[in-house]
């Protein structure tokens, strides 16, 4: 089968287009044949090697965390799943990933796929989503009639931050550029801030329940933003490498959040998408052969919104 996968750790270059033996299920696993895989920012991080302590990597290494395609077999043991299903998962880091023509997951790791949207494009939905919805909900124990605060809600994550906060009948305040701000208020912001021409601390009046960061702000930025949160609230900050602030005189807690999958988790926010209470969006749709490329332009800054990959069978 095909794959791209690399051998050393580095720049986007050392990923390569090449020809392995097709893997087979063990007990508990199952062999998809994938449709489509996606990219995530942690992965350019895998394939630099700045992630070796907590993401662990074998090489060569296959990246790929977000999987949609179909169920090509069975290891032993694997219940409530046949041959042919469509379904999606969020595969394990430190694994071979799904930028192949097939790849193993764990069965406890995939949901079915949503039936109301394209297989390819509900690849955009696992890591990013699961992501949203952990942080809203593991760690923030959003509530109806609190005011959340989405910091960086422009990108995939805040994205659907903002749908699940908003369903969840909070006020949702967004910071957002000029090119994002729009697609915030569609996906249903109360309040959007653009934090290009202005200080976010001094836009949001009053009190917020959790703060969400996203953004990859300055550290002394991050640290300010505890002060908008009410005693008792917390923020929630995915920027793991800057420690999340805390402010133990007001009881606010500071969580670093590091997603894990979870597929009952994962039926949920399919079950969303399908009754039309979650949209899935997907910013490009290119080949499998063009993930270095989008690799090179991630690091760069060029990459907006999610890419999926479409992996092609004869």
């Amino acid at each position: 089968m095909k794959t791209v996968r690399f051998h050393e750790f580095g720049g986007p270059e050392v990923l390569r287009h090449e020809d392995v033996e097709q893997p087979v299920p063990a007990a508990g696993e199952v062999l998809v044949r994938v449709t489509a895989t996606t990219f995530n920012p942690v992965e350019g991080n895998i394939r630099l090697g700045v992630m070796r302590g907590p993401i662990p990597v074998d090489l060569p290494h296959t990246p790929g965390l977000d999987v949609a395609g179909t169920v090509h077999a069975l290891g032993g043991g694997v219940e409530g799943l046949a041959v042919g299903d469509e379904v999606i998962g969020f595969l394990p880091m430190t694994k071979p990933g799904a930028a192949a023509d097939y790849v193993l997951a764990p069965a406890t790791a995939l949901a079915p796929a949503p039936k109301s949207i394209p297989l390819a494009d509900a690849a955009a939905l696992p890591v990013v989503g699961l992501t949203a919805y952990q942080a809203l909900f593991d760690h923030g124990r959003l509530e109806a009639g609190q005011r959340v605060l989405v910091n960086g809600a422009g990108g995939p994550v805040g994205g659907y931050a903002v749908q699940l906060a908003k369903r969840a009948g909070a006020h949702v305040i967004a910071t957002a550029g000029p090119r994002s701000a729009e697609a915030v208020r569609t996906a249903g912001a109360d309040e959007v801030v653009d934090h290009t021409t202005t200080n976010v601390l001094s836009a949001v009046t009053g009190q917020v329940d959790l703060v969400l960061n996203l953004a990859p702000v300055d550290p002394a930025v991050l640290a300010e933003l505890v002060t908008v949160v009410r005693p008792g609230g917390v923020v929630v900050n995915t920027t793991v490498w800057m420690p999340a602030p805390t402010d133990e005189d007001r009881d606010v807690r500071g969580i670093d959040l590091y997603v894990r999958s979870d597929a009952e988790q994962l039926a949920e926010l399919v079950a969303l998408v399908d009754s039309g209470d979650l949209r899935v969006d997907v910013a490009r749709r290119v080949p499998l052969t063009e993930l270095p490329a989008i690799h090179a332009q991630a690091a760069s800054g060029a990459v907006r919104g999610k890419v999926v990959f479409l992996v092609p069978h004869a």
